[in-house]
């Protein structure tokens, strides 16, 4: 057993029996490297990651690969997602040298002593193959570079930190920065040119879900409704990419819940990993989707996604796991195809007839060793499964459904990264607490409530988050993420019911960002001023795999400042998007979270408070249904003490009263419902 028998992470442990002498990124392994002299190879992969696994097989458990690097190398294993701030300077770095996207396994190798960057790629075959050299053949041939250039390769190395510090250095004068709609209209466009109108989504193979654009395209239609323009076009990009992605292979149409991506432009065949932070932006995407349209399918998705996070990824603690494998018994996808054989085997005639004709089990084998990947069949023979047929189709289609699960709960199952990652968490909070809204499912609220407790108890340490949670230890100063998220989904959790510790948290969280993450530029950097120090600290603005943590933190100062009258919440949002404002007019459609906070800025959001006994507030959260999401409304009971801010100043009397705000301007009380209602269709 290597060092890495001593962690929590299950990539980690993964490699644990390995020949190579892996060591964890810690002290006593750059201490090594630095004594030793020799360089450092850094890979960096997660558990459920598919080609990592290959890798592994191939040369990490190969004696004689093992061999050379341990003989050239200190070879460190990173889990990038307890190390998101080391995967995002050497992912970019790749970048930088490549000149194209990266992705994992990453294979980084950097100089001994100031860990800067040597030569990069991502999976390398064991033998020559896929127009790549072997690794042995890399390894042997990086060190001899290194050896005999350690000038250039110093030069180069620095080179690369100047052009990651160029990346987040601010431009101009940011106070002179004016903020406009124009990147708001010129990422619309960039949406519609890369739009595919066959299959939704933007791009070819392999495709992602992208939840970030969609919400930014159902906020433009919205926020057209009422003018002499209505922008059917950002909803029709909205729609068919929400229904082709659930019709199609990317949906697991038996438990719920979504693919990590496509790898075709139909949505048919996936890569078969099941991440937590997907799931949870689709949930509330869906929610959204259901809210703005009322959509019965949309809801039916959402409440199917949210059930399989509660069903399959929260921990008996409250906590969400981080992610399910792609592979199963050393194949990718065999948990989840069938074949026709097997469904006549486990469901009566009638429902195999109905099961197969749904799913597209008439059709030719879509996938390998002659399976199939279900997904709802086209025309007549899917009208069962996208909820179409009558009322003795779907019946026997949910019988077979509960017959397939029940089956395939069986099998030998993916793995489970049981990791508890905040920043994930802080998603699935905000996603699980909006479907209940939205879907009016209290259970779902409960679930997020207990996420929310968990993290408070196990990770809120000494007025300091923690990022990781896994085998009754919490490791890993927390990073911007980890605070914006879950403050953000704190907010959306107190929209369901009121607790003020929650309110409370949500405004610790924001005030350490404030202290520990800001950039005297304006925005926030992705480590608190005490973190380790690395070749670099990011200040990730654009949207990637998660939203923007800036453009997260800058929305959720918005609300927050707006909620309780607190104006350095205010300015911070506004130095913040200011000092973007030269990216975001560069790459728009990359910034689409970002987007959404300018438009807070130039329209501020709406705020309403009501309060009163709660078994009186059912009629008054009735006003409030449907999609507005520039409005947060909260329902405080009339005892509720404590409160900050101008909260303190919102109090009920012998009925319930409504304060209703757009930014800082205010109506009088209210103290009817329906007059409520005419007052937000008025706003509308």
């Amino acid at each position: 057993m290597n060092r890495l028998s001593e962690e929590t992470s299950p990539y980690l442990l993964q490699h644990a029996d390995n020949p190579v002498h892996w060591h964890p990124w810690d002290p006593v392994a750059l201490e090594l490297a630095r004594q030793t002299d020799k360089p450092i190879l850094l890979s960096i992969g997660y558990s459920a990651c598919h080609w990592c696994h290959v890798m592994a097989h191939e040369s990490f458990e190969d004696r004689e690969t093992a061999a050379i690097m341990n003989r050239l190398y200190v070879n460190i294993k990173v889990d990038r997602e307890e190390r998101p701030d080391i995967d995002r300077i050497y992912q970019t770095a790749q970048q930088i040298f490549s000149g194209r996207a990266g992705g994992w396994p990453l294979t980084m190798f950097l100089t001994p002593d100031g860990h800067l960057p040597i030569f990069a790629g991502t999976y390398f075959p064991k033998s020559a193959n896929y127009g790549m050299p072997s690794f042995r053949d890399v390894l042997e041939r990086v060190e001899s570079y290194f050896r005999q250039n350690r000038d250039d390769v110093h030069d180069a190395g620095k080179r690369i930190v100047t052009a990651l510090d160029n990346m987040t250095a601010v431009e101009g004068d940011r106070a002179a920065a004016q903020l406009s709609a124009r990147p708001v209209d010129t990422a619309r466009r960039q949406f519609g040119d890369t739009f595919d109108n066959e299959y939704g989504g933007f791009g070819g193979a392999p495709k992602f879900p992208h939840a970030t654009n969609i919400d930014f395209l159902l906020e433009s239609w919205h926020r057209s409704l009422g003018r002499d323009a209505v922008d059917e076009g950002a909803k029709r990009m909205c729609m068919l990419t929400l229904e082709r992605m659930a019709l199609g292979g990317l949906y697991d149409h038996l438990g719920g819940g979504f693919f990590r991506y496509s790898v075709d432009r139909r949505w048919a065949i996936p890569h078969f990993e099941k991440m937590l932070y997907d799931n949870a932006a689709l949930l509330a995407t869906y929610a959204d989707a259901h809210a703005a349209t009322g959509e019965p399918f949309h809801a039916r998705i959402a409440a199917e996604t949210a059930d399989w996070i509660m069903r399959d990824m929260q921990g008996k603690e409250g906590e969400y796991f981080a992610t399910l494998d792609a592979d199963s018994e050393g194949h990718e996808g065999k948990f989840y195809v069938w074949t026709p054989a097997e469904f006549d085997a486990l469901l009566a005639p009638e429902e195999a007839a109905v099961a197969k004709r749904a799913y597209g089990l008439e059709e030719p084998a879509n996938f390998e060793r002659r399976a199939w990947h279900l997904q709802a069949a086209a025309g007549d023979a899917g009208r069962a499964a996208r909820g179409e047929s009558g009322d003795a189709q779907a019946q026997l289609l949910g019988r077979a459904r509960a017959k397939l699960l029940a089956a395939r709960d069986e099998r030998v199952w993916p793995g489970r990264d049981e990791k508890a990652i905040v920043a994930w968490n802080g998603l699935a909070i905000g996603a699980m607490a909006k479907a209940a809204r939205q879907l009016d499912r209290p259970e779902f609220a409960v679930s997020a409530e207990r996420a929310a407790d968990f993290i408070r108890d196990r990770l809120w340490i000494d007025d300091r988050l923690k990022s990781v949670y896994k085998d009754g230890r919490a490791r890993f100063a927390g990073y911007l993420d980890d605070y914006a998220f879950l403050a953000a989904g704190l907010l959306e959790l107190l929209q369901c019911r009121w607790r003020t510790s929650d309110l409370e948290f949500a405004v610790d969280l924001i005030e350490v960002v404030l202290d520990r993450f800001s950039d005297p530029d304006g925005g926030f950097f992705f480590v608190a001023d005490d973190h380790e120090q690395l070749i670099h600290k990011p200040k990730p603005l654009a949207d990637e795999a998660l939203p923007s943590g800036n453009a997260v933190a800058a929305l959720t100062l918005i609300h927050l400042g707006h909620l309780l009258g607190e104006p350095r919440y205010l300015e911070a949002a506004a130095g913040t998007l200011r000092a973007c404002l030269p990216v975001l007019e560069r790459f728009p459609q990359a910034h689409a979270t970002m987007l959404r906070g300018v438009l807070r800025q130039l329209e501020p959001p709406e705020s309403l408070i009501v309060r009163g006994d709660p078994d009186e507030l059912a009629p008054w959260r009735d006003a409030v249904r449907g999609f507005r999401p520039d409005r947060l409304a909260f329902f405080i009971p009339a005892d509720a003490s404590g409160l900050p801010g101008l909260l303190a100043e919102r109090r009920a009397g012998a009925r319930p009263l409504a304060w209703l705000c757009r930014g800082t301007e205010c109506l009088a009380p209210i103290d009817d419902p329906e007059k409520l209602r005419t007052a937000l269709s008025a706003g509308d």
